[in-house]
């Protein structure tokens, strides 16, 4: 990619995000969605300027984009600290309660094909090379290859917030694509949940026969809690919806789709939040390999039990007096 072809394919998306932040916040409002989705580019594009050495003059300019869309995005937008609170403590967990048969399928689904994938791997070791090419599976054995330089960190990342910022790109990309894909009946959704899940069977059915599974596991262990059951809940809220949006019983589909919202939009909302926190436990905890291996499997133990605690305990005591 040259730093032309770049600025020509890009730049219309630069000016049109510049003027969406220089609108009144009333009509920003009622742009957020494509706020985000601009904001999210926009950060992918500084990176890729920062990575390919391009001219100063672009990359200052781009950092000044993501600097305002920062702070468009965590100060004027932020939620009332009460509000936020009673999200976290009651309404998320009450709504994932609500659909816990729903989401025990999706659940099995995705487990139950990456132990599929990860046993069919573990007893014939040949058959990865079927579903990933040879450059990938070298990949993934040199970034869980303790004697790698890539160890345990992305290649175009040099320090922790940088790491940061490359997982939430990368984590809550992927959730939104399952949410987002449910529109076609769900196929989406459940598309990329099947795929995920066989995916990740695949790599630590490989990973073990390379020797590397212990790095692996206790890499993903503590972050993955988050992030796994986070892709879960993405998965079946973009079901949700989508079977809404065909399935009506006897409802208008506008009026089939808002009630599917109440209980799809609160899963979508906390499991993007917890998104945001898996990338920074991967950041600033998965990611120090020089720490025990019992310790950080026994700190990843504890926040899989913690996380299963809250979604069956929490805001049971505000839901029994309402």
């Amino acid at each position: 990619m040259t730093e032309q072809s770049f600025v020509l394919r890009r730049e219309p998306a630069w000016d049109e995000f510049s003027k969406l932040i220089m609108e009144k916040r009333s009509n920003l409002k009622k742009g957020a969605v494509s706020f985000i989705l601009m904001f999210r580019e926009l950060t992918q594009d500084l990176n890729t300027a920062k990575a390919c050495g391009f001219d100063p003059a672009i990359i200052e300019r781009l950092n000044n984009l993501v600097n305002e869309g920062n702070q468009i995005l965590y100060k004027q937008h932020t939620w009332p600290v009460k509000a936020s609170v009673n999200f976290i403590l009651n309404t998320f967990p009450q709504k994932v309660r609500s659909q816990w048969r729903g989401i025990l399928a999706v659940t099995l689904l995705f487990y139950g094909l990456a132990g599929f994938f990860g046993f069919l791997c573990l007893r014939f070791p040949d058959i990865s090379k079927e579903f990933l090419s040879e450059y990938s599976l070298s990949q993934l054995e040199e970034m869980y290859n303790h004697e790698s330089y890539f160890y345990l960190k992305p290649r175009d990342v040099t320090n922790d917030a940088d790491m940061f910022g490359y997982y939430i790109y990368n984590n809550i990309s992927i959730a939104f694509r399952t949410f987002a894909s449910g529109i076609i009946a769900g196929i989406g959704s459940i598309f990329i949940i099947c795929f995920n899940g066989g995916f990740l069977g695949i790599v630590f059915g490989h990973l073990y026969n390379a020797g590397f599974a212990n790095n692996l596991l206790s890499f993903i262990i503590a972050h993955g809690s988050f992030e796994l059951t986070a892709i879960v809940f993405s998965g079946y809220a973009g079901l949700l919806m989508g079977y809404s949006f065909f399935v009506t019983k006897g409802l208008t589909r506008t009026a089939s789709i808002k009630k599917a919202g109440q209980d799809a939009l609160p899963i979508m909302a906390g499991s993007t939040l917890m998104l945001v926190i898996a990338a920074a436990i991967e950041a600033f905890w998965s990611s120090r390999h020089a720490l025990p291996f019992y310790l950080r499997i026994g700190v990843g133990t504890s926040l899989w039990i913690l996380l299963l605690i809250y979604f069956l305990f929490a805001g049971k005591k505000d839901a029994s007096t309402v």
